[in-house]
């Protein structure tokens, strides 16, 4: 007798039997969020490296365009909007990962044009910038929305840990691969580069999705329908602000992700300067620092997706008590200033990690929760909201965490001191995003 139809075979591994998405669905989804990161990283590191060290010019030119990546971003709740007007988010992930990929090679010959004619290399850098944001921002919210509206509650937090550690998949693998063959610089090997890496993000991409959402599409349809009122995108921003949870949900977003953001450009220089720690000992330092978010979204993905989650809290738990670890850690920065090379730093850096991880993918599986409160069909414009608040504040953090540094130790002529204030404004950020992830209700 002849097996069943392959096809079927296939939907079946992928999906639960109450049709949500299954392990495999979620690594699938988990491979565009790696095509994301592999091209986002390109752009914002390795070009970074060649403007600045190659090219021999101002650090503040790579700083502008990243940011203006981060700030376009400001479009994700329209985006996620337009995106709920339909019945299916496959078109826009796709859409938005060929303007991301497009832009990613525009990129790369923006930076070629940059050795060649400053003017020029700054307003085609300019443009490719604003199509990384826009690719970003359709993309990614369709791709949230989409887990949202398909993963049952259970494996939330999981899924979230599995599409998360896939985009920092994403990072490595490419930073890992463009470094071997990059070397000797010409510019036309990184355009070269840029192609081959964005033509494979939008390929796999588009396999990746290839019938995955009608596996699930009975699964979103059992979830209640959200009211649908014929409300304009105005409108719809102005219904959710008068939403308690989502308001202190989007505050909470920002807050959090000001303080986690801050940190990064900061914490080497305060290594380096108070504990007197070489480039090498800094880098290592940010390693352990990265080891620590990964034990801690693990945490969590293994308490919130299995038995243990009714002795160890819920997504709210982690969430609150996260924000609250990572001011205690981010307080016992302050001391270390203080205190000096005694201090335990490494200790202190990597609970810092585990804090930011476990408070992270907890926010980040309640946002996919609070996406489908009231039913589907608005879940596009509540993540393209939050989104947005995530995008402004990791733009605004690494400026601000670098500015407030530079303010403080000119004003406070002891660099520890200085430091040490820094740190306890990120710890007060902290315990303020606490207070409204404990507010949400729902």
């Amino acid at each position: 007798m002849l097996s069943a139809n392959p096809t079927t075979t296939l939907i079946n591994q992928q999906t639960k039997a109450d049709g949500s998405l299954g392990w495999f669905g979620i690594i699938r989804l988990g491979l565009v969020q790696t095509c994301i990161g592999a091209i986002v990283v390109m752009t914002t590191s390795t070009l970074n490296r060649i403007i600045v060290v190659e090219l021999s010019l101002p650090a503040l030119i790579p700083g502008i365009l990243v940011a203006l990546h981060y700030f376009v971003q400001v479009i994700r709740p329209k985006m996620g909007f337009i995106s709920d007007q339909g019945k299916r988010k496959t078109p826009w992930i796709i859409g938005g990962m060929g303007v991301l990929a497009l832009g990613g090679v525009a990129a790369s010959i923006g930076t070629a044009l940059l050795g060649i004619n400053l003017v020029i290399g700054l307003i085609v850098s300019f443009f490719a910038f604003v199509m990384i944001g826009v690719g970003v921002s359709i993309s990614g919210t369709s791709l949230l929305a989409l887990l949202a509206k398909s993963v049952n509650d259970q494996r939330r937090a999981a899924a979230a840990t599995i599409v998360w550690l896939m985009m920092i998949f994403g990072f490595a693998i490419t930073s890992i691969l463009i470094g071997k063959f990059i070397d000797p610089y010409t510019p036309l090997k990184v355009v070269t580069i840029a192609g081959v890496v964005s033509m494979i993000a939008f390929l796999l991409t588009t396999l990746s999705l290839f019938r995955l959402e009608e596996t699930v599409s009975k699964y979103a349809q059992s979830l209640p329908e959200a009211k649908k009122d014929q409300l304009s995108f105005k409108q719809a921003i102005a219904e959710m602000w008068k939403d308690r949870d989502i308001r202190h949900f989007t505050q909470f977003i920002f807050i959090s992700m000001l303080a986690f953001s801050s940190q990064d450009l900061i914490l080497e220089p305060f290594a380096g300067i108070v504990f007197n720690y070489t480039v090498g000992q800094t880098t290592s330092l940010s390693g352990l620092q990265h080891s620590g978010v990964l034990v801690g979204m693990l945490m969590v993905a293994i308490c919130g997706s299995s038995f243990l989650r009714k002795y160890f809290g819920s997504l709210s738990f982690w969430t609150v008590y996260g924000c609250i670890a990572s001011a205690i850690a981010m307080a016992g920065l302050c001391v270390g200033g203080l205190v000096g090379p005694s201090w335990p730093l490494k200790l202190n850096v990597f609970l810092l990690g585990v804090a930011n991880g476990a408070f992270s993918i907890a926010a980040i599986a309640s946002m996919m929760r609070l996406a489908v409160a009231d039913g589907a069909g608005k879940e596009g414009v509540r993540i393209g909201l939050w989104g947005g608040a995530q995008a402004i504040a990791f733009g605004l953090g690494g400026l601000l965490g670098a500015v407030a540094s530079d303010a403080a130790r000119w004003l406070i002529t002891d660099s520890a001191s200085a430091y040490s204030f820094v740190f306890s404004l990120e710890a007060l950020l902290f315990v303020v995003s606490a207070k409204f992830a404990k507010n949400i209700q729902r």
